[in-house]
């Protein structure tokens, strides 16, 4: 579920430390809270999280020990298609989502501490996604 406040609600979080990760993109910001994940880990249940590489940089410096899939499309040509068909998107923030898919595709190919070993990949989706399960 997804949880919305304001953007000083969310950066007093941050500045306390509620947050296992948090990012910018185009001017909105994201996060998980410890608590959502803790909510979830109290019941007995799998904890699936969506993030991008910043994401998983910081889950990676937590306690948690996930489990990491990276979905990708085939190609970042392949998903400049798609977005564009979609229509969605305007020039400006498409290019944003190309350059974030490039960087996200570039570093999970890469090392990443003891992190590659442990990425799964799938391919598919609307667009690039990384996992972490719980």
């Amino acid at each position: 579920d997804y949880h919305f406040v304001t953007k000083e609600v969310m950066q007093q979080g941050i500045g306390a430390g509620d947050f296992i990760e948090n990012a910018e993109f185009s001017g909105n910001m994201y996060g998980t809270s410890k608590a959502s994940v803790q909510d979830v880990q109290a019941k007995n249940l799998i904890c699936i999280l969506d993030v991008d590489m910043q994401g998983v940089k910081n889950i990676k410096k937590t306690d948690l020990n996930p489990i990491y899939i990276s979905v990708q499309p085939p190609s970042v040509e392949i998903l400049e298609k798609r977005l564009r068909d979609r229509q969605t998107e305007t020039e400006e923030s498409l290019q944003k989502r190309l350059d974030a898919a490039r960087t996200d595709m570039e570093i999970s190919e890469s090392p990443l501490d003891d992190l590659s070993g442990s990425i799964a990949y799938g391919f598919g989706g609307e667009g690039t996604t990384r996992g972490c399960l719980f």
